[in-house]
């Protein structure tokens, strides 16, 4: 699994970052597990056009609290259907969007890394 792993977190930054992204209604089903939605401006031809079945697109987050850890997988997931064409790595603007956007998440939470 291809990832962008953020380390060296404490347990307070930690539970500040999952309190946030809770309140933002990103949590999965699983406890750690959040989602990330992918804009749709940067879906692939073939994921905008399985937006009505499998979308939303995502990208799964989970806090890994006894690593002190964040881990985004870099696979665009379709929340509608676990198997399907559409469900591949993020290509090169998926990569950079989401991990900017984690980046700029945790600034913006005053959290140091």
């Amino acid at each position: 699994m291809r990832s962008y792993l953020i380390e060296d977190l404490t347990g307070e930054n930690l539970k500040r970052i999952e309190a946030r992204l809770t309140e933002l209604g990103l949590r999965g089903p699983l406890d750690g597990i959040y989602f990330l939605p992918l804009p749709e401006d940067l879906l692939s031809p073939e994921q905008a056009e399985h937006t009505q079945e499998c979308g939303p697109h995502i990208l799964a987050l989970e806090v890994l609290p006894d690593f002190g850890a964040l881990k985004l997988e870099l696979l665009v997931r379709g929340r509608g259907r676990l198997r399907c064409s559409c469900v591949t790595y993020a290509d090169e603007a998926q990569r950079a969007w989401a991990m900017d956007h984690l980046d700029i998440f945790i600034r913006e939470l005053d959290i140091a890394v």
